[in-house]
């Protein structure tokens, strides 16, 4: 593989993929380089809600008392990240980054202050984050162990997490059904 980037994708965990931090996950790709790649789990919730993470670390919580949190990844699950809607930040400050069309990415206090007060429509609240060292990922797509995607902001904010995968590979022209356990591509 090249030294483009691969980022902004979707990652889909094939059925291979036997580490259950990853088992049928949907990783959003927010950065990928020589260096290594960036990306947050998109299809896991938790059991914690943004009203209960906002009030731990002093911040009103201004939206849905009910809206989960999010499990971004295995690597440092005590840092917190936020995917929201295009619009609803201003789109200056240096914390902000488009990551997609329609999909801005922060990982700051600033910016969750910004959107406990006035929560957009498509807000997602994340802890933790899923980390490849340089030519990993590259390595595991070459065995097989996931699929590229291309980013769609509806799949971000729209598809429930339960159903995230199979809609992902369906969007593929893929049945999940016929997916088997093997190395290579399929």
């Amino acid at each position: 593989m090249s030294d483009a980037s691969i980022a902004p994708a979707l990652l889909v965990a094939m059925p291979q993929l036997l580490d259950p931090n990853f088992q049928r996950a949907v990783v959003l790709l927010v950065h990928h380089d020589p260096g290594g790649t960036f990306g947050i789990v998109l299809n896991r919730s938790t059991e914690i809600t943004t009203q209960n993470l906002c009030e731990s670390i002093d911040i009103d919580w201004h939206g849905d008392p009910d809206s989960e949190i999010y499990w971004g990844g295995p690597v440092q699950p005590q840092t917190g990240w936020v995917l929201f809607e295009e619009g609803a930040a201003p789109e200056a400050s240096e914390d902000v980054r488009q990551v997609a069309e329609g999909i801005r990415f922060a990982g700051s206090l600033d910016v969750l202050r910004r959107m406990a007060n006035h929560p957009p429509g498509h807000l997602r609240v994340l802890l933790g984050y899923a980390g490849w060292g340089p030519g990993q990922l590259e390595a595991e797509l070459a065995q097989g162990a996931w699929l590229l995607a291309p980013v769609e902001s509806r799949v971000v904010f729209e598809v429930e997490p339960e159903a995230m995968w199979t809609h992902v590979v369906r969007s593929l022209g893929i049945e999940p059904a016929t997916l088997v356990a093997s190395r290579g591509i399929h």
